[in-house]
Order: structure tokens, then C-alpha cells, then sequence
């Protein structure tokens, strides 16, 4: 319990602090941005919505096509990533209420959607759910880089086109690798003890 409020804590505190440092970033992302990669960054931001349904559908469809005790495990990894990602993100956003900063600061250029509170990034958490649970189920170094290279564009798209502070973006990475990391943990820890051996009883023997 001390370890999940000194995380919290610490959540909380990147959210509030520094935040002329915060704005002074985002406004040389955003303000002072290439504006013909408008089109490329608005993209990569929407494929985070197909992509975190198209993903875990597809794990889930290749364990059952195999029947693959492994494919079954590697996906279970990935849903329970991008469900434990979106409930941390969603609880630490009304809890800490941050405003969008297009509404705090007419400066800021919102180029699109962005709702509720914003911090931290959902689709930011949600990309990195999905590229870390790859990374940890296809350790080969195209995926690797693959994937974090798309989490980390749209990272910097949420910047990019005014819909998030750069620590909205930090954390929201933070949260998603966290959350796949733990779902990987918790997911061996359960099919470890799936497989202990049963002891026989002493009339057995």
C-alpha cells in the first residue's frame, strides 16, 4: 500500500511540476512546429485506437488457430497490458484533473480530438502497452524498434498537434511499459503455479 501511494505521489508530483518548463516544451513542439507533417503526426495518432483493438484480436486469433499454450499466454500478456494500462490512466486522469493545455493556453493550436482530463496521455499508454508486450513476446531487434519508434511517434504527435503536455506524454509511456511489464510478471507468476507438480500422499507412494 506505501509503495502504491509513493508511486501515486510521484505521479503527481511530475504533473505539477516545473510547469513554465512544461509549456515552454510544448509550445516549441507545437507552435513552432513543421506544419506540413500536420497530416503524418494526425495519422500516427489515430492509429492508436485500430491498432489497440486490432492487435490483441489478432494475438488472440493466432492462440486459437495454434492452440499454443505459449500464443494463448502472449496474449492474455497483451489484453491485460492495454486493460491495466487504461484503468491506471483513466484513474490517475480524475484524480489529478489537469486541464488540456489548449484550454489553459490559447497559444496552443489543438489540431485534434482531445477530451476529459490530460493527464496522462491515453494514447501515449496505450502505445507503449502494445510495443513493450511485443517487444517482451518477439525479442528480435526489427520489433523492438519497430514498435517503440511508432510509440514514440505518437508520443510526440499528441505534442505536436496541442492535445498534451510533454509529461502527459512521459508518464502515459511510464504507465503503458509498466503495465505490460507487470502483466508479463503476474501472467509467468500464474502459470508457474499452474504447473506445480501435485505431491503424492504417503499411501500413494
Amino acid at each position: 500500500m506505501k509503495f502504491v501511494f509513493f508511486c501515486f505521489s510521484f505521479l503527481v508530483s511530475i504533473s505539477s511540476f516545473s510547469q513554465n518548463v512544461d509549456i515552454n516544451l510544448l509550445k516549441s513542439v507545437n507552435v513552432d512546429r513543421n506544419k506540413s507533417l500536420d497530416g503524418p503526426f494526425e495519422f500516427v495518432t489515430n492509429s492508436v485506437t485500430p491498432l489497440t483493438i486490432g492487435v490483441p484480436v489478432s494475438m488472440i486469433t493466432y492462440a486459437i488457430i495454434t492452440k499454443d499454450s505459449t500464443d494463448k499466454s502472449n496474449a492474455i500478456v497483451m489484453c491485460s497490458s492495454l486493460l491495466l494500462a487504461g484503468i491506471v490512466t483513466n484513474g490517475i486522469k480524475y484524480v489529478v484533473n489537469r486541464e488540456r493545455p489548449f484550454d489553459s493556453y490559447p497559444f496552443i493550436q489543438k489540431l485534434t480530438t482531445g477530451s476529459g482530463p490530460s493527464f496522462p496521455s491515453g494514447h501515449t499508454s496505450s502505445a507503449f502497452a502494445i510495443a513493450t508486450s511485443l517487444s517482451m513476446t518477439y525479442p528480435k531487434w526489427y520489433v523492438i524498434s519497430g514498435s517503440f519508434a511508432w510509440a514514440t511517434a505518437v508520443g510526440y504527435s499528441r505534442m505536436d498537434l496541442g492535445v498534451h503536455y510533454p509529461s502527459d506524454v512521459l508518464v502515459g509511456a511510464i504507465v503503458g511499459s509498466g503495465s505490460a511489464f507487470l502483466s508479463k510478471k503476474l501472467t509467468r507468476w500464474i502459470n508457474s503455479k499452474g504447473k506445480r507438480p501435485i505431491r503424492k500422499s504417503s499411501r500413494e507412494r
